[in-house]
């Protein structure tokens, strides 16, 4: 049974969000964007931000992209 998903950054957006999954797919990770927004219908309520998930078993993968600034400026949690 595979852990529960783990959140490796959290951005301002859903645009920048997808682009850090964008990142990540392209590397052959599977990766999702996680945000309270209402399906993108109302942004304003990304209060906590927009976070990006993946597999327990990928994490260290997706943190050590992130960690070579391809991805600009996100939180990593």
């Amino acid at each position: 049974m595979e852990r529960a998903p783990v959140s490796v950054a959290t951005v301002g957006s859903r645009v920048e969000g997808e682009l850090i999954v964008g990142l990540l797919r392209s590397a052959g990770l599977r990766a999702a964007v996680v945000t309270d927004d209402a399906g993108g219908q109302e942004p304003q309520w990304q209060l906590g931000g927009v976070r990006v998930l993946v597999p327990a078993s990928d994490e260290a993968a997706a943190r050590e992209l992130l960690t070579d600034g391809a991805a600009g400026p996100a939180r990593r949690t």
